[in-house]
């Protein structure tokens, strides 16, 4: 999974304007943070790595979980954060987990955290999350803020000892807003859960807006919203900003003298019904009606391309109108994790035998892909335990060739 230093190097020396630009050299003692140098504008030090570093340096032995969606997926700031850790610590044995789905926003990486990260215990958690949550979940504020706040929330509540970082990655509409001196919608929420739990950031957007105000690079160079590799050179550079001012490795763990740390404070929540006990329900909180099957679709006779990762595994799936279920669950949040394709349907549900209503699956990315998403159906309810019935409309998108519900999951928290 790790690239080489040779690789490293090769990457930087691929054009020699990316190496003038956005390469610092892999020494994590470089001469900038041996003095000690201020952290650019778009990195923020809050708390610190101690834990961490405490157990990579003492253990030989060292997990880091990396989530958010398909710019965390993709080999690009990823390994090369990998790198630095394994330059950082040479004598330590890391087991690096990949939890990047395309595609996926901030709810879904809080619905699936419990079993996609907190299953393998990390002792060093990135997340990556503003993109999706802008450009394919478009959420609000307080969409964006339940969604980070749940899985900061959920991590360090089963995981007291857990480091984190986010990083907060660009499309041009979001660094048009930074040019224009604002913080994107999804940035200033997360923003505000990384202040409130004190979480490092690093901020791509910020960074790559000055560099093009100096006339360092441009958004061509940096690559698109899926960055090339000089755009997630400028990502993994800012989060050797965070190693370095947090004194993030084996030649400071030695420095320091000896201490047990102890877990991290956790505060009070921002919003008590953000998505901190996100998770999969179990199939037996489920009970199918008819129309309703528990299969593998067979995805060669459905229109719409299809992503291999979700091969294999059986779905709950209607494709009829008024096909009916029943969900058990507790907490204050319902929702679906689905594969929306051009046949994506509308679902009707009602909570607690109360007033039905409807959410449409369909999105305009659903078009030519079975699109990974989560609907979250219901938020804010009181806390405890509900039952929801859901059925499959008559009603469907006008752009949608049928009424189909395909399930992965059934979120609640």
């Amino acid at each position: 999974m790790n690239l080489s230093l040779f690789g490293r190097i090769a990457c930087c020396l691929a054009t020699v304007f990316w190496a003038a630009v956005t390469c610092r050299g892999d020494d994590p003692a470089s001469a900038a943070e041996a003095a000690g140098a201020t952290p650019p504008a778009a990195v923020q030090v809050r708390g610190d790595l101690h834990r961490s570093r405490e157990i990579f340096a003492t253990t030989g032995q060292g997990r880091v979980a990396f989530i958010g969606g398909s710019i965390t997926e993709m080999d690009g700031y990823r390994p090369m954060v990998m790198d630095s850790l394994v330059a950082r610590f040479p004598d330590t044995e890391f087991n690096f987990t990949n939890a990047g789905i395309a595609s996926t926003c901030s709810h879904t990486g809080a619905f699936r955290l419990p079993s996609d990260v907190l299953s393998n215990k990390p002792d060093l958690l990135f997340v990556e999350f503003a993109v999706n949550d802008d450009q394919d979940a478009a959420h609000s504020y307080q969409d964006a803020l339940r969604g980070m706040e749940g899985v900061i929330r959920s991590a360090r509540s089963s995981l007291p000892n857990v480091d984190i970082v986010i990083t907060y990655f660009v499309n041009p509409g979001m660094l048009q807003t930074v040019q224009n001196g604002k913080l994107p919608t999804s940035i200033a929420a997360h923003d505000a859960v990384a202040k409130h739990y004190g979480i490092s950031t690093c901020n791509v957007a910020v960074e790559l807006a000055k560099q093009i105000a100096e006339g360092k690079t441009s958004w061509a160079i940096y690559g698109g919203v899926h960055p090339k590799p000089a755009g997630n050179r400028i990502a993994a550079n800012l989060i050797d900003d965070v190693f370095r001012h947090a004194k993030f490795s084996l030649a400071d763990a030695k420095a320091a003298s000896r201490q047990t740390f102890a877990p991290h404070p956790l505060p009070p929540p921002i919003d008590p019904t953000s998505f901190w006990h996100g998770r999969f329900l179990p199939r037996d909180a489920i009970a199918l009606g008819s129309g309703w099957s528990f299969v593998e679709p067979t995805w060669k006779d459905i229109a719409g391309s299809f992503r291999e990762r979700f091969a294999g595994r059986p779905l709950t799936v209607a494709t009829v109108p008024e096909a009916e279920l029943e969900v058990a669950f507790s907490g204050t949040a319902i929702g679906l994790f689905v594969l929306a394709g051009p046949d994506a349907g509308v679902v009707e549900f009602s909570i607690d035998d109360g007033d039905w209503h409807a959410a449409d699956l369909f999105h305009r990315f659903s078009k030519g892909l079975h699109y990974p998403r989560t609907v979250v159906l219901k938020a804010g309810l009181e806390d405890g335990p509900h039952q929801m019935k859901l059925r499959v409309s008559k009603k469907k998108n006008g752009a949608s060739q049928g009424h189909a519900v395909r399930i992965l999951e059934f979120v609640a928290s």
